[in-house]
């Protein structure tokens, strides 16, 4: 198994990537983690490092990989299983950015970085904005040769029965 989650930031890539690596005991890795090095604030990895991880995960026999990178991530859709679109309503994803940071601000939620008022306005405003006008056209675009191993949601819950089918039909 072999799957490719893309969305918006709070589209739910990570929620549903934990959730069928527990189910399906398959690791999941999260692309941010390929660029940013989290040894120290604001520290990226070099371009070499970066591919040279992807290319590491790409190579194990089952994976969930998910993140909102593409250009420098094609390789994972062409090895992948299934490439899961995450679009949920714009408003329900950006709801979901504010609910995490008002979460890892209170300590009830870990996360991978400091969440500061700064990236909550990039996040919604920058990159969620950008996401939805530009780069979705661009990812459905680069993935039109993949479509019979595409799928676009609204919801993360309707991956699992997708899932489902295809395991049963080995």
């Amino acid at each position: 198994m072999k799957i490719r989650i893309i969305g918006a930031c709070g589209s739910g890539k990570s929620y549903i990537a934990r959730e069928l690596s527990k189910k399906y005991g398959v690791d999941y890795y999260e692309t941010d983690n390929l660029v940013w090095d989290r040894s120290a604030e604001n520290l990226r990895y070099s371009v070499e490092a970066r591919d040279a991880q992807l290319e590491e995960i790409l190579d194990k026999p089952s994976w969930i990989l998910e993140g909102v990178h593409y250009k420098w991530g094609q390789e994972s859709f062409k090895r992948a299983d299934l490439i899961v679109i995450l679009r949920p309503n714009r408003v329900i994803g950006n709801l979901r950015v504010m609910t995490r940071f008002i979460k890892t601000r209170m300590g009830l939620e870990q996360a991978n970085y400091k969440q500061s008022f700064k990236n909550l306005y990039v996040m919604i405003f920058k990159w969620n904005r950008g996401y939805n006008r530009e780069d979705i056209h661009r990812i459905i675009e680069l993935t039109d040769k993949f479509s019979d191993i595409r799928v676009i949601l609204k919801h993360n819950k309707e991956l699992e029965p997708i899932i489902e089918e295809r395991i049963s039909k080995g």
